[in-house]
């Protein structure tokens, strides 16, 4: 799969993995230390977004961290709202 990359995409994914923790912690389905990479929150994320069926998950032959940070970045930026700076 050839993704397209998305303005302020580091950006989008560091605030997805923010609201992303929020929701995992809220959803009772776990816990990250300080010391946590953020590559284990990005696949721990994206997993529990499939499994919730908020995200549509990649086809198996695309599987790998920077699809998945790549589908953090377009989630998020369908959540934020359309004057949010990082959407400029």
């Amino acid at each position: 799969m050839k993704i397209k990359k998305i303005k302020n995409e580091n950006e989008l994914v560091k605030e997805a993995i923010r609201v992303g923790v929020r929701y995992l912690e809220a959803r009772g389905a776990g816990q990250f230390e300080a010391t946590d990479h953020a590559d284990t929150k990005v696949r721990a994320i994206y997993l529990l977004l499939v499994k919730d069926g908020l995200l549509q998950p990649l086809a198996d032959k695309d599987v790998g961290l920077k699809n998945m940070r790549h589908k953090l970045a377009i989630w998020i930026s369908k959540k934020l709202p359309p004057d949010h700076q990082l959407l400029s």
